[in-house]
């Protein structure tokens, strides 16, 4: 198996940008009051990347995650995932 990437957080945050509409990683505010959405900022990335890859590969469904996770690459996953877990 090919070596995992490492995660660049300066071109995640780029990527997260759209996370932000429903989790709202600055200040946890979420923009949908009417639905769950956990908070991700600060979360370990390996479970981020985990997550993401599951959404990807359709075994975690939500059709919101899954569509954003289709666009994603190893790369996009890993950066995305080294952003956020540096949030506090």
């Amino acid at each position: 198996a090919p070596p995992k990437p490492v995660g660049d957080a300066t071109r995640g945050r780029t990527l997260a940008y759209t996370c932000q509409g429903c989790h709202g990683v600055t200040g946890y505010k979420n923009a949908y009051p009417n639905f769950h959405v956990p908070r991700i900022g600060g979360q370990a990335a390996e479970y981020l990347a985990q997550a993401l890859t599951e959404y990807r590969e359709g075994k975690r469904k939500h059709p919101t995650m899954q569509a954003q996770a289709q666009s994603f690459s190893e790369q996009d996953i890993a950066d995305i995932s080294a952003y956020l877990s540096s949030l506090k």
